[in-house]
């Protein structure tokens, strides 16, 4: 009886790879390098794979949104999610909105009530400061750029998201940044800053300054919640983004 099991498992190994293999030949993908993906740059600069080992595993959780080839079908992957604990007091799944080719990429830190009851990321007071940082700051509809969190479920009575919630989520975010591929990622607020920049340096001191986020400009700034309580400092985060603002036009030239 161990004999046949093991068998069966063999046989349902080998399909799997068989497919695996198969979705790389559609893909154009001929030969599969030693090194890991996320080791290679593609044209474009970003860089391949920010998925990490997950490509590598045929039965992960997140197989089906490394192979994802659009946002919809990235959304559809991440499903009626049940990875985090997070999920059981949600009333929507909050993935992000708006152009899915955009050059410009907002990531704040997870959602809030009123985004929890809309599904759309950043709809409340501080929502609304970030769309007039897009519209009459940087001159541009909302549907411009891409607007996603880090987590995409909101944490009880708004807490900053635990360390295992950001691990169970993060998968999602990096294959959003992917598929997106923005020239530029401004992230919002030091809880953002410090996931994607893996640093515990205080947003202080990295708002302002170019960073590098798998090949992609990545610009810190200070999230739109905490100009609501602190608007002397509207002026910093204008600085900010006339910054990016000014490398877009560089990247364009």
């Amino acid at each position: 009886m161990a004999l046949e099991s093991d068998r069966e498992e063999l046989k349902m190994m080998a399909a799997s790879l068989r497919r695996h293999l198969e979705w790389y030949g559609r893909a154009g993908v001929r030969f599969l390098p030693r090194s890991r993906l996320s080791e290679m740059a593609p044209e474009g600069g970003i860089e391949e794979g920010l998925l990490g080992g997950v490509e590598g595993n045929l039965f992960s959780d997140y197989a089906a949104a490394y192979r994802a080839n659009t946002l919809e079908e990235l959304r559809a992957a991440v499903g009626d999610c049940r990875r985090c604990k997070l999920w059981s007091g949600r009333t929507h799944i909050v993935f992000g909105t708006g152009n899915p080719k955009a050059k410009i990429m907002f990531v704040g830190e997870g959602p809030g009530r009123d985004e929890d009851l809309q599904g759309e990321p950043f709809v409340g007071r501080a929502g609304q400061l970030l769309t007039d940082i897009i519209t009459k700051g940087m001159a541009l509809k909302r549907e411009d750029v891409y607007i996603a969190n880090v987590i995409k479920c909101r944490p009880p009575e708004n807490r900053n998201p635990e360390a295992d919630e950001v691990e169970s989520c993060e998968p999602f975010l990096k294959k959003q940044v992917e598929l997106i591929r923005p020239q530029i990622i401004v992230a919002l607020g030091k809880f953002a800053v410090q996931t994607l920049l893996r640093s515990k340096v205080p947003i202080t001191r990295l708002r302002g300054i170019w960073h590098d986020y798998h090949g992609i400009k990545l610009m810190p700034t200070f999230h739109p919640a905490y100009l609501l309580r602190n608007p002397g400092d509207k002026k910093l985060v204008w600085e900010d983004i006339k910054n990016v603002l000014k490398e877009l036009k560089t990247l364009a030239a």
